[in-house]
C-alpha cells in the first residue's frame, strides 16, 4: 500500500486502546484460555468411563464406591491459543478509495495486539484468489509484534478473493483459538463452506464485514455506467433514481443479513463496521455488544 497505515502513531493509539480495555477481555482474547480439549488443569469439567490403559491416578474412587463402576475425572486444559486473522485482499476492498482496505489493516493490527498482550500466538494471512498467503506467522510477545506488524503496510489489494477455496485447504488449527475473517463479503463466491470448516475444527469465529460510506448510503444519481471492479465484463447501466436506490438498499440488507444469519447459525460472531468507524467506536461499543470484549 502507498499509505503507511501501521505507523508509530498508529501503534501508540493501539497501545493506548489496549491499556484502556485491559482486564476487560473476554475468553476469546484473554489469557489462560480454557481450550475445548481436556488436560491437567484444576478446573473440573466432566466424567467418562475408565478404559484400560487410562491413567489410574485420575480415577474417582468416591464415584466407584457409589456406582461400582470406574470413572475418570476430566479437567479443562489451559493453554496458549492461536489467533489467526484472514484479510480479504480483493480489488473491491480498495474500490473508489473507500478506505475499506485501510480499515481492514487497522482491525487486523489492533486485534493482533490484543492477543499478543494476552500472551497468545498470532498469525495474519491474506486471501488472494483461491490461496491463503502468510504475512506473518506465530508472533508471540510485543517484541515480535513490533518487528513484524509493519509487514501489513505491504499488502496489495487487487484481483479477486474466493474465501472458501482459499481457507479450506489451509492449516487452521483444532480448537486452539479464534479465526477472524475481515472482508466486505460482497461476493457471489462461497464463504459459507469456510465458516463451516472453521466451526468443524472447533475454532471460535469472528467475521467482520467492512463497508464504505458510499456502500451504506450511495450518492450517485442520474445516468450512470457501473463496472464490476473485479470483472469488467459485468456492468450496470441505468438511470439511478429513488426507486433504484431503494432496491439497492434492500439488496444490501439481504447481503448483510445473509452473512450475519449464517454466522449465528454456526455459533460464529458477526460484526458490521463502516470503513469510517474509529477503532475506539469498534472496540468500546461494537465488540463489547458481541461479548468478544466485556
Amino acid at each position: 500500500m502507498n499509505e503507511l497505515i501501521v505507523s508509530e502513531e498508529f501503534l501508540m493509539q493501539v497501545e493506548l486502546l489496549q491499556t484502556l480495555i485491559k482486564n476487560c477481555v473476554a475468553g476469546r482474547f484473554g489469557g489462560n484460555h480454557k481450550s475445548k480439549t481436556f488436560g491437567s488443569s484444576s478446573d473440573f469439567e466432566d466424567y467418562r468411563e475408565y478404559i484400560p490403559g487410562d491413567d489410574i491416578t485420575k480415577i474417582d474412587w468416591n464415584a466407584y464406591a457409589r456406582f461400582k463402576n470406574l470413572y475418570l475425572k476430566l479437567y479443562l486444559d489451559e493453554r496458549q491459543v492461536h489467533t489467526r486473522i484472514y484479510i480479504d485482499t480483493s480489488r473491491s476492498m480498495a474500490y473508489d478509495k473507500g478506505k475499506k482496505d485501510v480499515q481492514a489493516i487497522k482491525l487486523a493490527a489492533a486485534l493482533a495486539y490484543l492477543s499478543i498482550c494476552e500472551m497468545d500466538k498470532v498469525s495474519i494471512y491474506v486471501l488472494r484468489g483461491n490461496q491463503v498467503e502468510e504475512v506473518v506467522t506465530n508472533m508471540l510477545g510485543k517484541e515480535s509484534y513490533m518487528n513484524n506488524i509493519g509487514k501489513l503496510n505491504d499488502i496489495v489489494f487487487d484481483g479477486e478473493c474466493r474465501i472458501s477455496e482459499a481457507i479450506l485447504p489451509s492449516t487452521v488449527g483444532y480448537g486452539d483459538g479464534m479465526s477472524v475473517i475481515i472482508s466486505d463479503f460482497l461476493t457471489d463466491n462461497d464463504y459459507e463452506s469456510a465458516i463451516d470448516h472453521l466451526a468443524s475444527k472447533k475454532r471460535d469465529i469472528l467475521c467482520i464485514q467492512v463497508l464504505s460510506k458510499e456502500e451504506f448510503n450511495p450518492k450517485s444519481r442520474g445516468k450512470m455506467h457501473f463496472f464490476d471492479c473485479e470483472d469488467n465484463t459485468n456492468y450496470y447501466r441505468k438511470n439511478i433514481n429513488r426507486a433504484i436506490i431503494k432496491a439497492y438498499k434492500a439488496a444490501l440488507e439481504y447481503a448483510t443479513s445473509r452473512i450475519r444469519d449464517y454466522c449465528f447459525s454456526r455459533g460464529a460472531s458477526y460484526l458490521l463496521v463502516s470503513a469510517e468507524d474509529s477503532l475506539e467506536k469498534i472496540f468500546y461499543n461494537k465488540l463489547p455488544e458481541l461479548g468478544v470484549i466485556k
